[in-house]
């Protein structure tokens, strides 16, 4: 009987671990994927950074909210006058590009879900970077053409870097 008891015992705290270990992973998963803190007009941005063909295509696209505070920055590896689109998603967004100085060159404000299919956002002269922001921010934070990001892309912090 006691042998049964220790095999149950050891089970439990065997879940636990697992248990444990699994919440800890979704904790940190965000902090292990490539982010960059994204200085723009007047705000500063945690930014998750994709710079691979497949996380720009997925973009936010699936996500259900981003915060105020929150951005995604995509990053490409030539310039040209990269189209967004508003696939899978469940909220507006504004949507800066960036030349290859970072310099605003265009923006959409409040960008709509419902825009998918029939309408792709597209700046007018090439650019290299795209800052999605949450609906509202550019105004918020006096975000204009001509303005300066500023963030290290060098320096992109996380997993696989």
């Amino acid at each position: 009987m006691s042998r049964r008891k220790d095999v149950f015992s050891w089970g439990l705290v065997t879940l636990i671990l697992i248990l444990v270990g699994a919440t800890a992973f979704y904790v940190m998963l965000p902090q292990l994927q490539p982010h960059a803190t994204v200085h723009l007009g007047d705000g500063v941005f945690t930014a998750r950074v994709a710079k691979t063909s497949e996380e720009r295509q997925k973009g936010l696209s699936g996500t259900s909210v981003l915060k105020s505070d929150q951005a995604l920055l995509l990053v490409f590896g030539s310039d040209a006058k990269w189209p967004i689109w508003m696939k899978d998603m469940k909220y507006p967004i504004d949507i800066v590009w960036l030349d290859k100085d970072k310099k605003v060159i265009y923006i959409v404000k409040n960008a709509s879900p419902d825009s998918y299919p029939d309408e792709q956002y597209q700046p007018k002269t090439d650019a290299r970077y795209v800052i999605e922001l949450a609906a509202g921010t550019v105004a918020q934070k006096s975000i204009v053409i001509d303005k300066e990001a500023v963030f290290d892309e060098n320096n992109l912090e996380g997993w696989g870097q």
